[in-house]
């Protein structure tokens, strides 16, 4: 997909409580071998290295325009490095990390069940699963998107594409854990309430993420088409509070390689 790393960032101090919230759970431990997996812009990527003094972090994103807004902004560090890759096939030796961290990227790629297990191979003894993913897709945001992908007047533009539910409930993750052989596990679901200016601001919320994927695949015209029809539709579906309440729910997840 092709992301606009400006209009990602005008959210920057919400969409950042939840990797806090997840970093929390990692237990420190010296010379700690890390993966950021989705790292975005890097400025969140280069905040876990130093503060759990990784000897060496790496940040994958399949973005060109994250990694190129990661490399002008984040001062080197000794150990912290970039590189574009796509998660969904990224491979890596097995028992090689200490610390597998992907804060509200995974949620794009499908098969969370065989993903998870992919990336438990690669962690060391004692190593470190530390996973957030978005799970706001009973909003109206995400409902109406669905929708609308299925509207004649958009669905043979998108090939009959609607947007999938990835993400599994915080039941089955714990399951899954358990399942890895991951001990101990923690997972939880949580529902971040953002004070917004307008609803015109979730609608703007949005357009640097969900509209991403449909800005990806429809053409200028159509795309055009398709976020004014989102955006009328969007705001008479929501209250015209000032400012407004924007619950988002989550979910985390942490779990550990017995060693």
């Amino acid at each position: 997909m092709s992301w606009d790393p400006a209009q990602y960032e005008r959210f920057r101090d919400e969409r950042s409580q939840p990797f806090f919230d997840l970093l929390a759970l990692v237990q420190p431990s010296p010379n700690m071998r890390a993966v950021d997996l989705g790292c975005g812009t890097g400025d969140l990527t280069r905040i876990l290295h130093e503060r759990l003094g990784c000897r060496e972090t790496v940040g994958y994103d399949s973005s060109t325009e994250m990694l190129a807004a990661a490399r002008s902004h984040v001062a080197p560090l000794p150990g912290l490095s970039f590189v574009q890759a796509d998660v969904a096939s990224l491979a890596l030796p097995p028992a090689s990390l200490d610390l597998v961290f992907a804060n509200a990227s995974l949620h794009w790629l499908p098969d969370h069940p065989a993903l998870l297990t992919r990336l438990a191979t690669w962690l060391a003894p004692g190593g470190q699963l530390a996973i957030q993913v978005p799970a706001n897709h009973a909003y109206v945001t995400h409902d109406l998107a669905r929708e609308l992908a299925r509207a004649p007047s958009f669905t043979a533009a998108l090939g009959g594409y609607v947007p999938p539910i990835n993400v599994l409930a915080s039941a089955d993750y714990a399951s899954l854990l358990h399942a890895l052989g991951l001990r101990p596990t923690r997972v939880r679901t949580e529902v971040y309430s953002h004070l917004l200016p307008s609803r015109d601001s979730v609608f703007e919320w949005v357009q640097g993420t969900l509209l991403t994927d449909f800005r990806t695949r429809l053409d200028a015209k159509t795309y055009a088409s398709f976020e004014e029809t989102y955006r009328a539709s969007l705001l008479s579906r929501l209250p015209d509070d000032r400012p407004f309440l924007y619950p988002f729910q989550r979910t985390l997840l942490w779990g550990t390689r017995s060693r």
